[in-house]
């Protein structure tokens, strides 16, 4: 009799193919976003790494197939880049820059507020991404520590355009999205709206960063919407002595009620030109190093220890691509885009 066949050799990975899952060695869990969520990978021939983003396709919403659609358009040093995109029979893959730094709400969380310094630098990074995203048509709508994350430098990278929405300037977007702590007021005044929301919506991520609370509270949803239309900004007692006059003056000016005279604005905000040449930014920032992440960061995280929360995104050993959870649907709300 014959000897009985040996167990089957490694698999043999045609890497000029069409890309596949098993293209990539998959690594731990480092996120969940609101329709998917992020693995780190490393690519088996080139030995990149990146963050793989998968989401199961009966909850792949329009808003994942518009996400993936935008980001093949786009292309930013300080935007979460996508690199590839695939699918399989049951997910949709997008494959991002991997940005090992953490995000903002978890050195947040940390720290519990930020210096002034650091505050200033990761404003104006985020200001040069607002500028091309409202440059290139796009509205990105949820703005928050959470969507921002910092590579091992300390470079900040926006990311998660799932709510995001392609806009043409001189019309209104009349859709409520967003997450409630960082809507501008008039989305919630529901009188339709342009790119002005990113920029109050930077100036929250500023005030909570610069004094470890956020400007507006409420205890329902409905209590909040009232303070953000309503109350005025009032800096904690406790900070303000800690923050420069220059400091306070462009968080409030990034928080004007007002979209068309907000710090930022293409209107009478002035557009960046106003924004850049605001005193709190004037004699601190280099635009032109800025510009080409030639700037250094103030603050840079510890890359001696996880700049993630294993309690909120556990770590698990490598697995195959047979070893798939099925994404949460929780997160920000989008609801009837349309001029």
């Amino acid at each position: 009799m014959g000897d009985a066949p040996g167990p089957p050799g490694p698999r043999v990975i045609d890497f000029e193919g069409e890309l596949q899952l098993y293209h990539f060695t998959l690594m731990r869990s480092i996120g969940k976003g609101a329709f998917g969520k992020v693995r780190i990978v490393q690519h088996k021939n080139t030995k990149a790494m990146y963050a793989l983003k998968y989401i199961n396709k009966i909850k792949a919403v329009r808003n994942i197939i518009e996400e993936r659609r935008m980001l093949e358009q786009i292309e930013c040093p300080f935007i979460c880049n996508m690199r590839y995109s695939f699918q399989d029979d049951e997910h949709m893959f997008m494959v991002l820059d991997l940005m090992m730094g953490g995000d903002l709400r978890f050195h947040l969380d940390r720290m519990r507020r930020m210096p002034e310094a650091g505050v200033r630098f990761i404003v104006a990074e985020m200001s040069c991404a607002l500028t091309y995203l409202h440059t290139h048509g796009i509205i990105h709508r949820d703005l928050k520590p959470d969507n921002i994350l910092l590579d091992e430098h300390g470079h900040v990278h926006l990311t998660d355009f799932n709510i995001a929405a392609r806009w043409t300037e001189g019309t209104l977007i009349h859709g409520i999205a967003g997450s409630m702590a960082y809507m501008a007021p008039e989305i919630l005044a529901k009188k339709g709206y342009q790119s002005a929301v990113d920029w109050w919506s930077l100036g929250v991520i500023a005030f909570e960063l610069a004094t470890g609370s956020r400007p507006f509270y409420g205890a329902s949803n409905t209590a909040l919407a009232q303070a953000i239309l309503k109350h005025h900004v009032i800096f904690p007692k406790k900070t303000a002595d800690l923050i420069s006059t220059a400091c306070q003056s462009c968080i409030q000016s990034l928080l004007d009620k007002t979209p068309e005279t907000r710090l930022g604005t293409r209107e009478s905000g002035g557009g960046i030109t106003a924004f850049r040449k605001h005193p709190w930014f004037a004699s601190a920032i280099d635009w032109n190093l800025l510009e080409i992440k030639q700037a250094s960061p103030v603050f840079v995280p510890d890359n001696k220890r996880p700049n993630f929360d294993a309690t909120r995104h556990p770590d698990r050993p490598p697995m195959d691509e047979s070893d798939w959870e099925t994404p949460g649907d929780d997160g920000p709300c989008a609801m009837g885009d349309g001029p």
